[in-house]
């Protein structure tokens, strides 16, 4: 995932967008900078920073 497209889902309050880290659902919290984001787990709401480029938007889910 780009920066670009991590922003417009972040900025996102009408849709659920399903974001993937290393094939586990995440939500995505906050961008640190251009180059990592927080994110929860939606498994059991651990945070942790990853790199955005890192980020898969499950576009199956998103449909």
């Amino acid at each position: 995932m780009d920066i670009k497209r991590a922003k417009e889902i972040l900025e996102n309050t009408g849709d659920t967008i399903q974001v993937l880290y290393q094939g586990a659902p995440v939500w995505l919290e906050n961008i640190k900078d251009n180059n990592t984001a927080v994110v929860s787990f939606i498994e059991n709401h651990r945070k942790e920073e990853v790199p955005i480029y890192k980020l898969v938007e499950n576009k199956s889910a998103n449909k």
